[in-house]
C-alpha cells in the first residue's frame, strides 16, 4: 500500500451548510430519490427474465434515451444511480437513500442468482464476445463498470456485504472470460472503451488481496496506451477523452494497492499531457465533440459541444488523487475552477438537469436533459458529483488539518482523543457601501480539549493581493505569492479565523489567440447574455476597467453581475454557473 501527503476525512465527517453548494447538492439528491426503482432495474429485468412484455405494457415512465431497452448502453445509469446513492448514505447521513439502494441492491442479488449466480449484467455477454471478435457494439465494457463500481461504492461507503458477494460472484465470470486471449487479443478489446474496469479490479484487490482479482488488473492493463504515453509519445491529441481518463484511474488505483511505481508514473505521464501541456478553456475543462484538442491549439475548436460534463468530472476525481498523494495546492486550484464553471455551470440552477456539453462559441445555449428521456453519460456523473465533492473540501496530513476548499459547511474530525469542529460560513460584510472586492470566509475551530496541530488554509492562485488571515482579531502574517498553503500550528481550543481573499476581474486568452479573451471574477467565469459575438474594446491589462457592478444589492445581499462601460452597445456580464437557458458568450475579441 501506498502512503498519502494528504487523507480525505472519513465519509460523513463533513456537512455542508444553507447556500449555493448546499441548494445544487438537495437538488441533485431530489433527483436521485425521485426516481423509481422498477425502471432504474428495468434492463436488468429484462435481462434476467423478470420483466415481460406485458409487464413493460403496464410500467409507465420507462426510461427512454440510453436507458431504453433497446439501447446498448441500457442499463449505465443505474451503476452511476448505486454510486451517487451509496455516497448520500455515507457522506449525507441519508437513511432514505440508504434504504433505496439497500432494495436496489437487494434485486440484483435476485438478477444474479436468476442469471446462474455470476452475471448480473443489464446488457448479454454475447456482446462482450462481439467486442472480442470485432463486431461492432456501443461500449459494453463501459455499460458494465457502471453496475461493478456501484456494487463497490455500496459496500466500501455503506458495508453492505450483499453487494461484495454479487461483485466478486461477478468477477470470476470476468477472469474466466478475460483470461482466454492473448496480450494483443485483450489489447484488441480494450481498444473499444472500457470505463474504469481497471479500477473496479484494483478496488476489488484492494478489498480482498485475492490472487483472481491481481490477475485482472494485469489483464485489463491498457499498454496500448500506457507505454506510448510514457514514451512521450502525444496520444490524446483527437483520442475520445473521456474514454481514456477512467482507465487512469485504474492506474492510480492500482499504484495505491499494489505499490508498483509503474500505475503512478502513467498518472503522472496523463496529467502533463493532459493538462500542462495541453492548455485548457477559462473554464479548466477542455475538448470539443468529446475528443482532446491539439496541444495549446484551442481557438478553431469553439462550438456547441465543449467540455463534456463527464470529462469535467472524471479529470476532477484525477486531481484528487494527485493532491492526496501530493499536497500540491495547484491541484485544488484546478478542481476549485472546475467546480464553479462545470459541475455548477452544468447543472440547471432550478431544476438540477444536465448539460451534456459547455458550449463556448458566441450565442451558445446550454441544452438541458430531462429527467426520465435522456440518460446520458453525463445524467451519470450529474447525480455522482454533488455528494461525492464533499470528500474534496478538507484533508488530514500528519500535522493536523486542511482546508482545501472554500465552500460553507462544518468538518468534525478527531485528533489524539479531542474531537475537533470547524465551520466555514460566508461573510457577506453588509456594512460595505459598495460589492465586497474579496471573498471573507469565517471560520469557527472548536476543540472539546485544547489540542495541538496544524492547520493549513488554502491560498488559491486567483489572488489579487496578499491574503489576510486573523484569529480572534490578531493577525497573521501570511506570504501569498502565487498558490500555497498557510499554515498555523497552535494549540487550539475555541478560535475564531477570518480568511479575507482580495480578488479582482482577470483575463484568460485562449492559448494559441492571445486576443481572444474570456473574463473571471476570482475563480468564476462571466458570461455575457448576448447571442452575437462583439468586439471589446479597451486595454486587456486592465481588465476591471472594461465593467462596472451591475444590481449590486438585493435586500440583504451582494449581487454577482457586471456590466461592460465604454462600448458602442454595453451588455451585461454574469457568473456561468447562474445561466440557464439564454444565450451566452464567453470569449471576445479585444481591440484597443
Amino acid at each position: 500500500m501506498t502512503t498519502h501527503t494528504f487523507r480525505p476525512l472519513p465519509a460523513g465527517a463533513v456537512t455542508l451548510l444553507p447556500g449555493l453548494f448546499k441548494q445544487r447538492y438537495d437538488l441533485n439528491r431530489r433527483y436521485v430519490m425521485d426516481l423509481r426503482n422498477e425502471n432504474l432495474l428495468q434492463n436488468f429485468y429484462q435481462e434476467a427474465g423478470l420483466w415481460t412484455a406485458r409487464h413493460r405494457d403496464e410500467t409507465t415512465h420507462i426510461h427512454g434515451g440510453w436507458e431504453f431497452p433497446t439501447c446498448q448502453l441500457r442499463g449505465h445509469f443505474l451503476g452511476h444511480w448505486l454510486s451517487a446513492a451509496a455516497h448520500l448514505a455515507a457522506v449525507g447521513h441519508d437513511i432514505e437513500a440508504r434504504a433505496k439502494a439497500e432494495v436496489i441492491v437487494a434485486e440484483l442479488d435476485r438478477v444474479q442468482k436468476e442469471n446462474g449466480g455470476e452475471w448480473v449484467g443489464s446488457i448479454p455477454p454475447t456482446y462482450l464476445d462481439w467486442v472480442a471478435r470485432g463486431k461492432r457494439v456501443w461500449a459494453p465494457h463501459y455499460t458494465l463498470h457502471k453496475t461493478l463500481m456501484g456494487l463497490y461504492d455500496m459496500y466500501a461507503l455503506t458495508g453492505n456485504t450483499q453487494s461484495l458477494d454479487i461483485l466478486i460472484n461477478w468477477a470470476r465470470w470476468f477472469h474466466r472470460w478475460a483470461g482466454q486471449f492473448s496480450r494483443e487479443e485483450m489489447d484488441n478489446i480494450l481498444d473499444v472503451e472500457t470505463g474504469g474496469m481497471l479500477e473496479v479490479w484494483a478496488n476489488l484487490y484492494g478489498v480482498t488481496g485475492a490472487q483472481e482479482h491481481l490477475d485482472l488488473i494485469h489483464l485489463y492493463d491498457r499498454p496500448r496506451l500506457f507505454d506510448p504515453m510514457l514514451a512521450g509519445v502525444d496520444v490524446l491529441t483527437n483520442m475520445h477523452a473521456n474514454t481514456t481518463i477512467p482507465e487512469v484511474h485504474g492506474a492510480a488505483r492500482a499504484w495505491e494497492v499494489t505499490g508498483d511505481s509503474r500505475w503512478r508514473q502513467i498518472v503522472d505521464a496523463y496529467w502533463d499531457l493532459a493538462v500542462a501541456q495541453r492548455g485548457s478553456y477559462a473554464t479548466g475543462s477542455q475538448t470539443c465533440g468529446e475528443i482532446w484538442g491539439p496541444k495549446m491549439e484551442l481557438s478553431t475548436r469553439l462550438g456547441d459541444k465543449n467540455q463534456e460534463h463527464c470529462v469535467v468530472y472524471n479529470m476532477m476525481r484525477l486531481a484528487d488523487y494527485l493532491i492526496r498523494w501530493t499536497g500540491d495546492v495547484g491541484y485544488a486550484d484546478y478542481w476549485e475552477r472546475n467546480l464553479y464553471n462545470g459541475i455548477l455551470a452544468q447543472q440547471h440552477p432550478d431544476s438540477g438537469m444536465i448539460a451534456y456539453f459547455l458550449p463556448l462559441h458566441a450565442g451558445g445555449v446550454k441544452l438541458w436533459g430531462t429527467p426520465t428521456e435522456d440518460f446520458w453519460c453525463c445524467h451519470g456523473t450529474l447525480v455522482q458529483a454533488h455528494p461525492v465533492n464533499l470528500l474534496s473540501l478538507y484533508y488530514e496530513d500528519d500535522a493536523g488539518l486542511v482546508i482545501g476548499q472554500y465552500v460553507p459547511s462544518t468538518a468534525q474530525w478527531t485528533h489524539n482523543g479531542a474531537d475537533v469542529q470547524i465551520r466555514q460560513t460566508w461573510n457577506q460584510q453588509h456594512e460595505l457601501d459598495s460589492r465586497p472586492k474579496q471573498w471573507v470566509i469565517d471560520i469557527a475551530v472548536d476543540c472539546s480539549v485544547p489540542s495541538e496541530f496544524t492547520l493549513k488554509l488554502r491560498l488559491p492562485g486567483w489572488l489579487a493581493g496578499d491574503a489576510v488571515v486573523t484569529i480572534d482579531g490578531a493577525a497573521e502574517r501570511v506570504q501569498s505569492e502565487g498558490a500555497s498553503f498557510h499554515a498555523v500550528h497552535r494549540t487550539w481550543t475555541n478560535q475564531r479565523i477570518r480568511v479575507e481573499l482580495p480578488k479582482t476581474i482577470t483575463v484568460d486568452p485562449l492559448p494559441d489567440r492571445p486576443d481572444m479573451v474570456a473574463f473571471l471574477d476570482g475563480p468564476v467565469v462571466l458570461a455575457a447574455l448576448l447571442d452575437e459575438e462583439r468586439v471589446l474594446h479597451g486595454d486587456v491589462r486592465d481588465p476591471k476597467s472594461f465593467f462596472i457592478g451591475y444590481n449590486e444589492r438585493e435586500w440583504t445581499t451582494w449581487q454577482p453581475g457586471y456590466q461592460t462601460r465604454n462600448q458602442a452597445r454595453n451588455f451585461r456580464m454574469m457568473p456561468l454557473y447562474e445561466i440557464r437557458s439564454e444565450p451566452y458568450t464567453v470569449y471576445f475579441p479585444v481591440a484597443e
